[in-house]
C-alpha cells in the first residue's frame, strides 16, 4: 500500500458568517501527482493556503510527513516548495540572481544556492538565459522560472497553483514532462487547474471541490468512468456535471 504524505482531516475555515472549508479530509501519497480541482470560490485556494500553513484551520489538522500543520509548521515548511499562481520573481535581477536570492531565503548557503539553480534552470532548459534579465523573459519562461524557484531546497511536497496559465504550448509542455520527471522520482504533487486535461494528463487522482467539501475523489478514469465511458467522457464533462454551469464570478 502506497505511503500517505499529506492526511487532511475535517478541516474547517470561516470567514465571518461564510463557511469557505466545510469538513474536508483527504490522503496524498507519496510520489503521487494529486489534482484538486473546483471553480472560483468553491473553498480550493483556502485549504491550499491552510495545507501550506499560510492560514490556521479554524478545527481540524492536517500532517505533511510525520508533521502537524498547527503544532510543526516549521518542520512542515521545511518539506514543501510552493509555485504560487503569481509570479513572484524581481524583474531587474537575472534568473540566475532571482534563484540564488529565493535559495537563500529557504536556508541554503550561497554555494549550494548557485549549484540547486543551475540545476534547476537547466531542467527548465533555460541555462542559456542564467544571466538574463527576468524583464526580458517571456510569459512562458518566466512561468518555467517560477517553478524553478518553487523547487529550491528540494522540497518534498510541491505545490503548484495554475502553472501552466497563459503560456504558449512549448512552454507548457515543458513544465509537464519536468512534472512527470519530478513524480518519476519520487516527489509528492499537490496539482490546481482550470485545465481539465492537464489534470487528465498529470493527476494520479483527482478530488473535486465545491462549496466547501470535496464531493469526489478518485483516478481520472473512474470519475469518467461513473458518468459513461471513459474514451469518450472527459473530465470536463465530470467537472460540469458535477459543479454545474452556472457561472462563478
Amino acid at each position: 500500500m502506497a505511503e500517505e504524505f499529506l492526511v487532511a482531516k475535517d478541516l474547517h475555515k470561516s470567514f465571518n458568517e461564510h463557511k469557505a472549508v466545510d469538513g474536508v479530509s483527504f490522503t496524498i501519497h507519496k510520489g503521487e501527482i494529486f489534482g484538486f480541482l473546483g471553480p472560483n470560490g468553491a473553498g480550493k485556494t483556502t485549504t491550499i493556503r491552510m495545507l501550506s500553513t499560510v492560514l490556521e484551520p479554524d478545527k481540524g489538522d492536517v500532517t505533511i510527513g510525520g508533521h502537524s500543520i498547527k503544532h510543526e509548521a516549521d518542520a512542515v515548511r521545511a518539506l514543501i516548495g510552493v509555485c504560487p499562481q503569481e509570479l513572484a520573481l524581481y524583474e531587474e535581477l537575472s534568473a540566475l540572481d532571482n534563484m540564488v536570492f529565493f535559495g537563500r531565503m529557504v536556508g541554503l548557503g550561497g554555494k549550494e544556492a548557485k549549484e540547486q539553480a543551475l540545476k534547476h534552470l537547466k531542467m527548465m532548459g533555460l541555462e542559456k538565459r542564467a544571466k538574463g534579465k527576468i524583464a526580458k523573459f517571456s510569459g512562458g519562461m518566466k512561468r518555467r522560472i517560477n517553478l524553478a524557484i518553487a523547487l529550491m531546497g528540494d522540497p518534498a511536497l510541491l505545490f503548484l497553483d495554475e502553472p501552466t496559465v497563459g503560456i504558449d504550448p512549448q512552454s507548457r509542455n515543458n513544465i509537464y514532462e519536468t512534472i512527470e520527471g519530478l513524480r518519476d522520482g519520487g516527489m509528492t504533487i499537490l496539482y490546481t487547474t482550470h485545465y481539465m486535461e492537464e489534470a487528465n494528463r498529470l493527476c494520479d487522482r483527482v478530488a473535486i471541490i465545491d462549496g466547501g467539501q470535496i464531493i469526489a475523489l478518485d483516478t481520472p478514469h473512474n470519475l469518467k468512468k461513473k458518468i459513461g465511458p471513459p474514451d469518450k467522457v472527459t473530465l470536463e464533462d465530470v467537472f460540469l456535471q458535477l459543479t454545474g454551469r452556472s457561472l462563478r464570478d
